[in-house]
């Protein structure tokens, strides 16, 4: 794992999940992190989730970095425009990393059902809140990296261009959309100098997948009992060692457009999960769930 200190990084939709463990993971490395989100110690966003931007940055500090926690809505030009601005002003009009993580679909993905009888309002406000968010957020960032002729931009999505249909229509073209997206901005961004990636977690133990399991991070492995597959799972720091990896790799514009899977990026870098180990949720859904196989009680 590399060292990141004197770079400056913006990570949307810090708050929490796979944005909390690359914000955090990140500071590890000495980065400076600006942390977005809606939801602050003072107002939560429509996710009504407890975490907040105030904690994952000091845990960005905590952990060696410097935090700066930013409320933004990033469907809300205005806003995007004057973050960046901020940065541009405080930092010299430096930044090296710019990920958009930007989600809050949960909420409004209708599973099981064909397309005609998901919301379509709810549909429709998936695709404005993330993919468009992702779009505006590039838009005013990026100049910042092509004036200096180098940086990353890392779009998270979830699954690869081979992983098949998503379950919801509005999902499925969502996270398609983002993997595309990656590849679009490689295309203008290359003769920059400057590389954008799409990256996959695996099975991710984010807080509300904890929640809905009715574990911590401590006693997770109590949930596997309800879920075999759950013990294949990784935590936030899992992907946010890829993006530390990635950041720091000096032939990154070789991976430029391309999408990446943290258990692939683990083998490739050497990097491990916050336990030390490098879970593989690749190789185990094509095995085992694909495959048909019956999971192990232990785990296997």
């Amino acid at each position: 794992m590399g060292r990141l200190e004197g770079a400056v990084a913006l990570v949307t939709g810090g708050t929490r999940g796979a944005g909390r463990g690359i914000a955090v993971q990140l500071g590890a490395a000495g980065a400076t992190v600006y942390v977005t989100g809606r939801t602050t110690r003072e107002s939560r966003s429509p996710m009504n989730r407890p975490e907040t931007i105030e904690e994952t940055a000091e845990l960005v500090t905590a952990a060696g970095g410097t935090g700066i926690p930013v409320r933004v809505d990033h469907s809300d030009r205005a806003q995007v425009q004057a973050l960046v601005e901020r940065i541009r002003a405080e930092q010299d009009g430096r930044l090296d990393v710019l990920v958009n993580d930007i989600w809050g679909g949960d909420p409004l993905t209708e599973w099981d059902k064909p397309f005609w009888e998901h919301d379509l309002d709810n549909g429709l406000r998936m695709l404005r809140q993330a993919v468009e968010t992702h779009i505006v957020t590039s838009w005013y960032a990026a100049p910042l990296m092509v004036a200096r002729r180098r940086g990353l931009i890392v779009e998270v999505t979830d699954g690869l261009p081979d992983s098949g249909y998503r379950g919801s229509l509005f999902y499925d073209l969502v996270k398609s959309a983002v993997i595309r997206l990656a590849a679009a901005q490689a295309e203008d961004l290359r003769p920059y100098g400057v590389a954008a990636v799409a990256l996959t977690p695996g099975f991710l133990r984010s807080e509300a997948v904890l929640d809905h399991f009715g574990v911590t991070e401590e006693n997770w492995r109590d949930a596997i009992a309800k879920d075999p597959h759950f013990a294949h799972s990784e935590t936030p720091a899992y992907i946010g060692r890829a993006v530390v990896a990635l950041a720091g790799d000096p032939d990154i514009m070789a991976r430029t457009g391309q999408a990446l899977a943290t258990w692939r990026l683990a083998k490739e870098y050497g990097f491990t999960d916050a336990d030390g180990t490098q879970p593989d949720w690749g190789s185990y859904f094509q095995e085992v769930v694909l495959g048909g196989l019956t999971p192990r009680p232990d785990g296997g």
